[in-house]
């Protein structure tokens, strides 16, 4: 068939952008350097968290918010210092995001049948002012059915056009050159890759077997960010979070390496914000790996007590929940690459969750009855199985056997049980009274004020030392590598830009290879949920854009 528009990536931006171009009636031509088993790409292993303004959700739970509250907790995030030049369509892709947040992406989402789990989270709470990061109030909405629950509408939608003739889908199709005559784009060009039995996820060869050339009005760019290539994380890693890691283990398959940036950038496009990005300080070592040095996240309550290597507690605001960067920040300036959770059984059985489609079964297939087994004694059966099988986790009836057991772990025995015995008995003796000094604890407390964490996310505050809320659990978190938050600059269009500025003929972006809008609408920090919705929106501009040419 003729092609009015090459899209590269059937990652969400792409299907979303897909879609929209060939509802208007735009011949697509979609390609992807992986099996068709990966169809959907990142979005399918997430946990399906939305950020909404406003919701109904919210409003039922009592939660009051507004555009005005957004933007504000949104600018605190952010940070923007760069407004002149890399910041600049940054800031207005974030101030139409929180638009979007606010009015248009419920309903339109709620159309294509997504339904959201009844109970807002509240992810990133900040700890620092009012006017400084975090959300001031819950708004992670997690979908019904969680990333495969996002892909599928999309999903649904690019497959009904590919059977009426209106997209064609190429798999093992890898993009190795944009087609340039003069100032414009024209088409692509690469090589098709050898069949692939990899399940999704896996690594898949690279073995070449022909070239391929094609040509179209438009080439939309929505591969993705750098996540699993750790070299290139490391090599942009910025000096204010401290060390580059050493060790890292990654958050997102293999495919994730930032190399369809770097092609963008030699047809002239303009990538901004390189030391900005988002990796997670609660990794642990997948126990039944998909991708190399598969690491999972842990969304965790803000209850347990958390150490750096040396075993010293971390000060305000990094608590679990509170601040990503701030205590990835103070992780690389101890000098090491991991850090420690001290907590109990009472508060892993509340407050642990596990980031990931995978991971929550009972989300991700629809399950009421399963869901509502969250609710009776013991730690969910995917956070059981790494107590079990999970080689970052120790579990010990004593505090002796616990710091023994976590020296273990460790390349070197750094933890003194009588240091840690007097902090955690100190944290103790604030639990007496409903008031203290403790700003955790102060938290912990704060937290149960909404309906939601008091239910279910937020253990009631006890004394970890106390044998009756054993056993004693430690757990071992690694930095786990995630998400590029800078990347190709484009204007509001989805048009990436150039050096000076001007819009590339031709050439659009969409998703985490745009910095989620603008080359980042984040700026410095995430208020989560944002990674998805940056896709979706991205993805819709783009392809709306596209269509109007």
């Amino acid at each position: 068939m003729g092609t009015d528009v090459i899209v590269v990536g059937a990652g969400l931006a792409g299907l979303v952008a897909t879609a929209e171009l060939a509802d208007a009636g735009k011949r697509v031509l979609l390609v992807d350097q992986e099996p068709e088993a990966s169809f959907g790409g990142q979005a399918w292993w997430s946990f399906g968290g939305l950020f909404l303004v406003d919701s109904p959700e919210q409003r039922r739970l009592g939660i009051k918010d507004s555009k005005a509250l957004a933007w504000q907790d949104w600018l605190g995030s952010a940070g923007f210092d760069r407004d002149e030049d890399e910041d600049y369509w940054g800031r207005k892709w974030a101030e139409a995001y929180v638009d979007f947040a606010t009015y248009e992406k419920r309903d339109w989402l709620h159309n294509m049948g997504m339904r959201f789990f009844p109970v807002v989270g509240w992810a990133e709470r900040g700890g620092h002012l009012a006017d400084g990061h975090g959300n001031s109030v819950p708004r992670f909405h997690i979908v019904w059915g969680t990333g495969p629950g996002i892909v599928a509408p999309f999903e649904s939608r690019v497959r009904r056009h590919m059977s009426e003739g209106r997209v064609k889908y190429l798999a093992r199709h890898r993009v190795d050159a944009l087609l340039t005559e003069g100032a414009a784009v024209v088409g692509v060009r690469g090589s098709v890759l050898a069949p692939s039995t990899a399940e999704r996820g896996e690594y898949s060869n690279r073995d070449v077997i022909k070239q391929f050339e094609c040509r179209a009005d438009a080439v939309l760019v929505s591969s993705g960010g750098i996540g699993a290539n750790l070299d290139l994380v490391r090599k942009h890693w910025p000096e204010r979070l401290g060390r580059a890691p050493e060790r890292m283990i990654s958050g997102v398959p293999a495919h994730v390496d930032g190399r369809m940036l770097s092609i963008t950038e030699q047809a002239g496009g303009r990538i901004v914000n390189r030391d900005r990005m988002w990796h997670y300080t609660e990794g642990i070592k997948n126990h039944t790996p998909v991708w190399s040095e598969h690491g999972i996240r842990i969304l965790p309550g803000p209850s347990s007590v958390w150490l750096d290597a040396e075993g010293k507690r971390f000060q305000a605001p990094n608590f679990p929940g509170f601040d990503t960067l701030s205590t990835l920040e103070a992780i690389g300036k101890t000098g090491y690459d991991y850090s420690w959770f001290i907590l109990t059984q009472k508060i892993i059985e509340k407050e642990f969750a596990l980031s990931g489609s995978e991971q929550n079964p009972d989300l991700t297939g629809k399950s009421i009855r399963d869901v509502m087994k969250r609710a009776l004694p013991g730690a969910s059966a995917p956070v059981q199985a790494f107590m079990d099988k999970g080689e970052d986790f120790i579990v010990a009836d004593t505090l002796d056997e616990l710091v023994q057991g976590m020296n273990e772990l460790a390349d070197d025995p750094l933890l003194k049980v009588e240091d840690i015995e007097r902090q955690v008995r100190a944290r103790d003796y604030e639990i007496d009274n409903t008031f203290t000094k403790d700003l955790q604890v102060t938290a912990m407390r704060g937290a149960r004020n909404y309906v939601g964490d008091k239910l279910i996310r937020v253990a009631p505050p006890h004394k970890i030392l106390d044998p009756k809320n054993g056993p004693l659990i430690a757990v071992k978190l690694n930095i786990l590598s995630r998400k590029t938050l800078g990347g190709l600059q484009t204007d509001l269009s989805g048009r990436v830009l150039d050096e000076n500025g001007g819009a590339i003929e031709g050439l659009y972006a969409a998703g985490e290879a745009s910095g989620f809008g603008g080359g980042g609408l984040h700026g410095y920090r995430a208020l989560e949920g944002t990674f998805l919705g940056g896709c979706l929106f991205t993805g819709l501009e783009a392809g709306r854009a596209i269509a109007k040419r």
